[in-house]
C-alpha cells in the first residue's frame, strides 16, 4: 500500500535528529495539556442539546488516551488494525480465517457479549501493556467474556509490525457492547469495517464510516457474506456510496460466500487478497508509517476543532452559574429587605406586642397626657409608668414570637419562589433533582436557629442598656424602670416607625412609640437615645441578613459545587491553537524538505 496523501499538515515531523525529537516533544506536551483542559472541563448543568456536547467530549478524552497519547510516545509500534461492523456480518470468521486458526469465538447467539481480542506477533507483545493502548481494559491471556478485558493472543501467523483486534459489534442492541466497540474504532490505526450484502447500506455502519472520512481515518472496507452472483452489483454499489461519502480512496474487499471447515474458517483464498494486503503494509515500514500518520494527524485535527464547541458550552455553563445565583440572591435579597423593613415600619406593633406594651406602660393617664401639651414629660414618667419586671419580660416574649414568625414566613417565600424560578429552567430543575431535601421549604432548623437569633439580640440590646447607664444605675429614673424594662423601651423604640399601620391603630402604636422614646430620654437623654436606637437597629438588621445568608447558602452551595471555573473556555482555547500551530509548523517544514512529494 502507498503512503497515503495526507493534504492537513502532520502531527509529527519527518526531520530526523535533535529537532525532530525536540518537535515530537512539543508536540506531545501539547496534546497532555490538551487533553487535561479537556478532562477537567465540567458541564454540569442541563441545556437544550448538551447530552451531545457531554458525549463529544467524553469520546474526545477517551480517544487522546486510548491512541492519540500512547501513539504519539510510541511512534514505531505496530499498526493496530480493527476489525468493526455490522451485526452478523462475519467480523470474527475473517479474523480467524486471516489468521488461520481460531483466536477469536463468533457468537452464536445476538449479541455476544465478549472481551475484544487483539491479535499479535510474539514479537510485539511488549507493545501491548497496560501502561499503553487502551489502558482502562484489563489484559488477559484467556478467553473471557468481561467487556472490560482485552483478551491478548500472541501468533506468528500474523506479521510482526500488525496488530489485529477483533472488536463488539457497532449496531449492538447492547449499548455497552456500542459503547466499546466506538471505543476500540476511535483507538485503531486502520479500520477494517466488514459488512455484508445484507447490511451494507444500514445506516449506523455508515454514521461511522462518516466519521472516519471527517477524521481522514486510514479504513479499508470488507463487503463479506456475498453470494457469487451479487457480488460485482453490491461491491458496484457500495463503491459509488463510499465515492459519495469521501472514501473512494479506500480499498474495498470481497469476500465470497462459502462454507466454513470444521474449526469455523473460510477457505484460504476467500480471503487472500485481504492477507496479502495486510502482510504488505506490515513489511513497508514507510506505507505502516504513512497510515499512522494519516489516521493520527486526523483524530488530532478532529479533536482541535471539536474542542471549540466544548469552551462555548463552557462558557455558556459559567453564564447559567451567574444566572441561577442572580435567581437566589434577586428573591434572598427581597427577603432581607422584606424583613428589616417590617422590624422599622411599625408592622411589629400590632397584636401581642402592643398589648402587652400596653400592660408594660399603662395605657390611661400616660397616653392621654400625650395627647395634649404637657410640659415637665419627663419628670412625671417616674411616677406614671406602671411596669412590673414580669410585664417587660411579656414583652421581651411577644417580641420574641413575631420576630420569628416574621423571620420564619419570608424565609419559606423565598424558598418557594427561588424554588419555583429554578424549577421553570433546565438547568435549575437538573439541580434541583440532585439535591439533598425540600429546597421548596425553610431549613428544618430555621426556626430554632431564629429564636436563637432574636434571643441574641435582645441580650445585645440589653447589653447595650446596662453599658448606657453604667453610670445611672443608682438614679431613681434607672432604678424605676430597670434594665429590663428600658431594653424593652429601646426594642419598641426599633419597631415604631407607623409607615406599616393606618388608622386608630397607627395612632396607638405611634403613641407607644413616643412614650418609649420619652421614657429613654428621661434616663439617659436625647443624644444616647438615638444612638442607641441606630446601633439596635443595625444589629438586627446584621442578625437578620446573616441568618438569611445562611438559608440563601442552601442555593448558592449547590451552584459552587459544579460551577465551571471561569478560566476554562480559554485554557480550551488555548490548548487546542497550541496543537494546531504545531501541526502547521510541522506540515510546512515537512514541505520544505520534500518539496512536490505526497505529504
Amino acid at each position: 500500500m502507498n503512503a497515503p496523501d495526507n493534504p492537513h499538515g502532520h502531527v509529527v515531523s519527518r526531520g530526523a535528529g535533535d529537532h525532530g525529537a525536540t518537535e515530537d516533544s512539543r508536540m506531545i506536551t501539547a496534546i497532555v495539556r490538551l487533553h487535561a483542559a479537556l478532562d477537567a472541563t465540567e458541564l454540569p448543568f442541563d441545556l437544550p442539546g448538551l447530552d451531545d456536547v457531554r458525549i463529544a467530549r467524553t469520546q474526545m478524552v477517551d480517544q487522546l488516551e486510548d491512541y492519540v497519547i500512547p501513539r504519539l510516545m510510541t511512534l514505531e509500534a505496530p499498526l493496530l488494525a480493527v476489525v468493526g461492523g455490522s451485526t452478523g456480518a462475519g467480523k470474527s470468521t475473517l479474523v480467524n480465517s486471516l489468521v488461520g486458526h481460531r483466536v477469536t469465538t463468533p457468537g452464536v447467539l445476538r449479541p455476544t457479549t465478549r472481551s475484544p481480542v487483539l491479535v499479535h506477533h510474539p514479537d510485539d507483545a511488549h507493545w501491548f501493556g497496560q501502561d499503553r493502548l487502551l489502558p482502562d481494559l484489563t489484559r488477559v491471556q484467556h478467553v473471557t467474556d468481561d467487556p472490560d478485558s482485552l483478551q491478548l493472543v500472541a501468533t506468528e501467523a500474523v506479521p510482526a509490525g500488525l496488530a489485529i483486534l477483533d472488536a463488539p459489534d457497532v449496531d449492538s442492541v447492547e449499548e455497552r457492547n456500542r459503547v466499546l466497540a466506538a471505543q476500540l474504532l476511535a483507538a485503531a490505526d486502520l479500520w477494517l469495517f466488514v459488512t455484508s450484502a445484507a447490511r451494507y447500506a444500514d445506516q449506523v455502519p455508515w454514521e461511522y464510516l462518516k466519521q472516519a472520512a471527517e477524521r481522514s481515518t486510514a479504513v479499508a472496507i470488507v463487503l463479506d457474506r456475498t453470494p457469487d452472483d451479487a457480488v460485482q452489483t453490491v461491491a458496484t454499489h457500495l463503491a459509488r456510496m463510499l465515492a459519495s461519502r469521501g472514501l473512494k480512496d479506500s480499498p474495498l474487499f470481497t469476500v465470497a460466500e462459502g462454507k466454513v471447515d470444521n474449526q469455523g474458517l473460510l477457505p484460504p483464498h476467500h480471503v487472500a487478497d485481504i492477507r496479502e494486503w495486510l502482510d504488505t503494509l506490515a513489511e513497508d515500514s514507510d506505507a505502516r508509517g504513512a497510515v499512522v500518520r494519516q489516521t493520527l494527524d486526523g483524530a488530532v485535527r478532529t479533536i482541535t476543532r471539536r474542542t471549540y464547541p466544548i469552551a462555548d458550552a463552557a462558557v455558556e455553563q459559567s453564564a447559567i452559574a451567574l444566572s441561577l445565583k442572580a435567581d437566589v440572591d434577586e428573591t434572598y435579597d427581597e427577603a432581607i429587605t422584606a424583613v428589616i423593613a417590617a422590624t422599622a415600619d411599625g408592622s411589629l406593633m400590632r397584636g401581642e406586642v402592643l398589648a402587652r406594651w400596653q400592660e408594660f406602660v399603662g395605657t390611661g393617664e400616660l397616653l392621654r397626657s400625650l395627647e395634649s401639651r404637657v410640659g415637665g414629660l419627663r419628670d412625671r414618667l417616674v411616677n406614671t409608668i406602671k411596669g412590673k419586671p414580669q410585664q417587660a419580660e411579656r414583652v421581651t416574649v411577644a417580641v420574641e414570637s413575631g420576630l420569628e414568625t416574621l423571620i420564619l414566613e419570608h424565609a419559606e417565600g423565598a424558598a418557594e419562589r427561588t424554588h419555583a424560578r429554578w424549577s421553570q429552567q433546565a438547568a435549575g430543575a437538573g439541580v434541583l433533582a440532585g439535591a439533598p431535601g425540600d429546597l421548596g421549604r425553610a431549613s428544618r432548623d430555621l426556626r430554632r436557629r431564629a429564636e436563637r437569633m432574636v434571643r441574641d439580640w435582645q441580650l445585645d440590646v440589653l447589653d447595650m442598656v446596662r453599658t448606657e447607664g453604667a453610670d445611672k444605675r443608682t438614679t431613681a429614673r434607672f432604678l424605676a424602670f430597670g434594665v429590663n424594662g428600658l431594653s424593652v423601651a429601646l426594642m419598641i423604640v426599633v419597631f415604631s416607625h407607623t409607615a406599616g399601620l393606618t388608622g386608630t391603630e397607627a395612632g396607638v402604636a405611634g403613641g407607644s412609640a413616643v412614650l418609649g422614646q420619652k421614657l429613654l430620654e428621661a434616663v439617659f437623654g436625647d443624644q444616647a437615645v438615638r444612638t442607641l436606637a441606630d446601633r439596635a437597629r443595625r444589629s438586627l438588621e446584621q442578625r437578620v441578613t446573616v441568618l438569611l445568608h445562611d438559608e440563601r447558602a442552601r442555593y448558592l452551595s449547590l451552584v459552587d459545587a459544579v460551577t465551571v471555573h471561569p478560566d476554562t473556555p480559554d485554557k480550551l482555547r488555548q490548548a487546542a491553537r497550541r496543537v494546531d500551530d504545531l501541526r502547521y509548523q510541522a506540515s510546512a517544514r515537512a514541505a520544505e524538505a520534500s518539496p512536490g512529494e505526497p505529504l
